[in-house]
């Protein structure tokens, strides 16, 4: 668990807050429930993406990178905790946002999760801007890599050394992030059952799995696939600890204590369900916790149901990470307002 001679940058306020959770516990009627507010992490509005961002832009700095080329979706977190960093840092930040993306789980289609004005230019859209970043709108894949060409051939031209960020950060050296942050937690409350979390490009909870697995916990990681299918989720899990695994000069452990779930991505990325809006308004209306629909939402569903369902007994302690997600409630605000009405 030395991570120490790993280049890092500090970002985040840490230990983020450990809740206890008690009224929705006794409205759900079933475990105790605490939330790990990485979402009130300070920097950028919060958020996972800063944990991976310390070691990824920690590595991007010793190496004399002083441009961060990064990709995701329009209401991207990720782009937008990294131009918070990048205006911290004072790194140039180029952002490839992509309208068109994965539509149902294994499909393969392209869908714009959502259009209008509320989608488009609000929430994590107008943070970007706010922030600095260089905002490349393109339409699907194709025009994306056409324009990752042209930054990294300008950034070229102009003697700049660019670096470039996979989706969501998610890297061997970003999941260290999640190492680290499975410490923390552990050292806040050590009698836990089991961990829930959103999972996209699966940085997040590789590094659990890992950080578990280093402790020798006896911890559950729930992964909640937000996007693709189980099987894919899983596989993208096991490949990123193998990768962190190496990079920390350990074996690669067994994941047994890894369970990864698609019961809550419905159409796909983006498009929430009446059962993730429920958990929003739950989530809103028993503690004051916002939740976004893209990710957390999506999380708290899935754990909405496992605890209905009996599948989490009664006796255990779930931590829910609160993986952030705030700005892009508000790019899905006339859904918001008429999904969560009184």
């Amino acid at each position: 668990m030395d991570l120490s001679r790993f280049p890092r940058t500090a970002l985040g306020v840490w230990p983020t807050p450990l809740e206890d959770c008690a009224r929705l516990s006794d409205v759900l009627g079933g475990p105790r429930i605490l939330a790990k507010r990485d979402d009130v992490n300070g920097l950028g509005v919060g958020g996972n993406k800063l944990r991976k961002l310390e070691f990824l832009l920690g590595a991007a700095l010793a190496d004399g990178a002083d441009t961060v080329i990064t990709f995701g979706g329009l209401q991207t977190n990720h782009g937008r905790q990294t131009a918070a960093a990048c205006a911290r840092l004072g790194l140039r930040c180029e952002l490839v946002l992509t309208r068109r993306v994965t539509a149902a789980a294994g499909s393969g289609g392209l869908v714009a999760p959502r259009e209008g004005e509320a989608y488009e230019r609000s929430g994590n859209v107008a943070l970007d801007v706010l922030y600095g970043a260089h905002v490349h709108f393109c339409e699907d894949d194709a025009e994306t890599a056409a324009v990752y060409t042209r930054i990294s051939e300008r950034a070229a031209a102009e003697g700049r050394s660019a670096v470039t960020l996979p989706v969501g950060g998610s890297t061997a050296v970003g999941a260290l992030g999640y190492v680290a942050a499975t410490a923390e937690l552990k050292a806040q409350l050590s009698e836990v059952d089991r961990i829930v979390c959103a999972s996209g490009s699966a940085g997040t909870a590789a590094g659990l799995a890992l950080g578990v697995a280093l402790l020798d916990w006896p911890v559950t990681v729930d992964a909640v696939s937000v996007s693709g299918s189980r099987s894919h989720l899983t596989g993208e899990i096991a490949r990123l600890v193998g990768e962190a695994a190496e990079l920390l000069g350990v074996p690669t452990p067994p994941l047994p204590h890894v369970r990864v779930t698609d019961r809550a991505v419905g159409p796909g990325y983006g498009i929430p369900t009446p059962q993730v809006w429920d958990a929003v308004r739950l989530f809103g209306r028993t503690e004051g916790i916002t939740l976004d629909p893209v990710y957390t939402g999506k999380a708290a569903a899935a754990l909405v149901d496992a605890v209905r369902s009996g599948e989490i007994a009664d006796t255990e302690t779930v931590v829910f990470l609160h993986t952030g997600g705030l700005p892009g409630l508000f790019g899905y605000a006339p859904e918001l307002v008429e999904e969560t009405a009184v």
